[in-house]
């Protein structure tokens, strides 16, 4: 007969599901290792998932805090509303789930539980846009950007690989506010090998470019550079902002885009209406200074089923795709 284990459970080094987390290895140990780190050094910080300790890495930290970790199974809302009480008690939770239910599923109890209560809590949403490739549109999380900025008293992050999302983690461990980080899948190709400084609101500047100034977050800020690399070696003069801030946004960096390029392109692996592209349109609308505005993304549709080399290549958010439409925008 199985063991009957409620989805709340705090994890003891006696319990099978300890020796289960201790017998597999994690797939995305970025978010274990800033959350070790930070417990190690003091911080209240408490990890919950909802039954996906393996695919999010969590299970590395379950393994060095069991009594920090809650499994709380396949109730996404409950998990959120939970962690909305455990900040009321001084702990810090953190709580990941693929993004598409995070921003989604639990939209309610994260507007109501836990900013509109100002609790600290930090929702990590895996897994974003196209990234779950066959697992299909439900699964695919290309709204979460619309839906979380705007929701007043939540931050909302987008870093571009495992470095600049563990420095994001570090960054903000004491931000009196929650905050959505928004990730991929925890192999992406590195951006910054070494090292990168968080701060929040304030973007990553890799130039400005007379021609063409991209603005992108998340994942297709690898690519963006890949195409910014070889537009350069065309004679093209073209700029990188890694906004992987998104809310509180880099108007600054922005507005300085706009006074020196003929062009700025938004990349967003999101739906073009309310994203990235969305929030740099609102600051130029009311502040800018002449550049014209291109936002690229998915274009307000449901996304394609398909590996996601596949999807990228298809919505052209690969580095070739994203250089064919710069050359389109000049």
């Amino acid at each position: 007969m199985n063991e009957l284990v409620s989805p709340h459970t705090l994890l003891s080094k006696d319990s099978w599901q300890y020796r289960e987390l201790n017998r597999r290895a994690p797939s995305l140990p970025t978010l274990s290792r800033a959350l070790i780190e930070l417990a190690e050094a003091g911080h209240p910080v408490m990890a919950g998932t909802a039954d996906l300790q393996y695919s999010n890495g969590l299970a590395d930290f379950a393994r060095r805090f069991p009594e920090r970790f809650i499994q709380f199974g396949i109730s996404e809302q409950n998990m959120v509303s939970a962690a909305a009480g455990m900040a009321t008690t001084g702990v810090i939770p953190y709580v990941a789930t693929f993004a598409s239910f995070l921003a989604l599923l639990c939209c309610e109890q994260i507007r109501m539980d836990v900013a509109y209560c100002r609790q600290p809590v930090r929702l990590i949403g895996h897994h974003t846009g196209i990234s779950l490739g066959f697992y299909g549109t439900s699964h695919h999380a290309t709204e979460d950007i619309a839906i979380m900025r705007s929701i007043a008293n939540l931050a909302v992050v987008s870093t571009a690989d495992g470095p600049a999302f563990a420095a994001a983690l570090k960054a903000t461990v004491d931000y009196p506010l929650p905050i959505y980080f928004r990730i991929a899948r925890g192999h992406d190709p590195v951006v910054y090998e070494d090292g990168v400084t968080f701060e929040l609101g304030k973007a990553v500047v890799h130039g400005f470019g007379d021609d063409v100034t991209i603005i992108a977050a998340g994942s297709p800020v690898h690519a963006a550079k890949q195409a910014v690399a070889a537009l350069r070696q065309e004679g093209h003069s073209v700029g990188l902002i890694d906004m992987h801030s998104i809310k509180p946004l880099d108007e600054e960096a922005i507005l300085e885009a706009s006074s020196r390029s003929r062009v700025i392109l938004t990349v967003e692996e999101h739906n073009i209406l309310g994203g990235l592209g969305g929030a740099v349109a609102e600051v130029l609308a009311e502040k800018g200074r002449g550049a014209r505005l291109v936002r690229h993304g998915i274009r307000d549709e449901y996304s394609l089923i398909a590996p996601p080399t596949h999807l990228y290549r298809h919505y052209r958010l690969d580095a070739d795709g994203i250089g064919q439409v710069v050359r389109e925008c000049l």
